[in-house]
């Protein structure tokens, strides 16, 4: 078993502490990833993990080993950076077996093991290439395969892909996932960009400030956060966010938004008191309609619109809400006249969400939330 479990962990430089008493248990074989701006931790953890920074307080267990006194080289790790840290001066081969030969494995070995890692990431035409020879996707490849001729028992993955143009992230997001269904080693992955970790991850750790914030699979993050940061941060566009205040009567909420209009919100009193009368609404940008609907779960909400971005199939429409952006994600299928000129777009009650203006807490649950997975 390759299981990492984090208890209490803390991290301080002298007087100032970054990470607060983290508590996470990352399974065997489980693909996890940290996530959140920076500066809230994220890569801090990863170091420690990795034994390139020092535990202040708690317990870090890797395979059921405690391992906080443990040398990095001892911990049956391997760690991909964001800058590759490859030889200049040696052939991609070279690069590879680096860290078989300081371990002072057999030649044939070696080679053996070289050229398997090589075929499993298509690098067999350039083992004889240097990295100045290479394209950023193929140096990251090659730093992946230092790390996999290892066979460590746990992956860590410091930003790997930040410095590559979007195609080749795609494309390197792929190969990463493919890696991993075909190792099936315990991973942990600290990025920033939400879509990465929406797309690799079996589990996201949400991080601010150095705080886990939530925990849970990508859809259960992006159906049922538990606040607002976290509704925030998932998603792309993220959730759109609208003051306004809260009134009970006939066993449900009415969202005002003054002149713009009013939603009625299913919800009991005793959630419609923790939010004092003022809350915020979240709404995501595929949750609004611009075509009236019929249904009466939907409403109107009055806006001005500003920009219209098309992205082929589908368009943002950046509006105004009272002062407030609000982006639509809108098909294009008729054209992209009518959206230029519209005043109003529709809402679902079910498809909102509601939040603790004070806090940013969750009050309540919608329609979203019980199908999360």
């Amino acid at each position: 078993m390759a299981g990492v479990v984090l208890s209490g962990i803390t991290k301080r430089y002298g007087d100032l502490e970054v990470v607060h008493g983290i508590d996470l248990e990352i399974g065997d074989k489980e693909f996890v990833v940290l996530v959140g701006p920076s500066g809230c931790g994220k890569s801090t953890t990863l170091r420690m993990i990795a034994g390139l920074e020092e535990v202040s307080a708690g317990r870090i267990d890797i395979g059921g080993r405690v391992v906080n006194e443990i040398a990095p080289k001892d911990r049956d790790i391997a760690m991909v950076f964001q800058n590759y840290a490859l030889y200049p001066h040696l052939n991609v081969a070279k690069n590879i077996a680096f860290g078989l030969n300081i371990r002072r494995v057999p030649r044939a070995e070696t080679d053996r093991l070289v050229a398997e890692v090589a075929d499993t990431l298509e690098l067999t035409d350039y083992l004889d290439r240097k990295p100045g020879e290479l394209s950023g996707g193929q140096r990251q490849r090659v730093a992946m395969g230092r790390a996999i001729v290892r066979n460590p028992e746990v992956f860590l993955f410091d930003e790997p892909l930040s410095n590559l143009d979007a195609k080749l992230r795609t494309q390197m997001r792929a190969e990463i996932k493919k890696l991993h269904r075909r190792l099936g080693a315990t991973s942990i992955y600290v990025t920033h960009d939400q879509v990465e970790a929406m797309t690799l991850a079996d589990r996201i750790v949400v991080m601010q400030d150095g705080m886990i914030e939530q925990i849970g699979t990508p859809m259960e993050l992006f159906n049922d956060p538990a606040n607002l940061f976290v509704a925030s941060f998932m998603g792309s566009p993220p959730m759109n966010k609208l003051r306004c205040e809260l009134t009970m009567g006939n066993g449900a909420a009415s969202a005002s938004l003054g002149d713009k209009g009013r939603i009625e919100i299913p919800l009991t009193d005793g959630d419609a008191k923790r939010a004092n009368g003022t809350a915020v609404l979240g709404i995501r940008p595929e949750h609004v309609s611009v075509e009236p609907k019929g249904d009466a779960g939907w409403h109107k909400v009055a806006c001005e619109v500003s920009l219209v971005e098309p992205l082929g199939s589908e368009a943002l429409v950046h509006a105004q809400v009272n002062g407030e952006i609000f982006i639509i994600k809108s098909e294009t299928t008729t054209g992209l006249g009518h959206l230029d000129s519209i005043d109003a777009f529709y809402v679902h009650r079910d498809h909102i969400y509601l939040f603790d203006a004070e806090r940013g807490q969750r009050i309540g649950r919608n329609a979203f939330a019980g199908a999360a997975q």
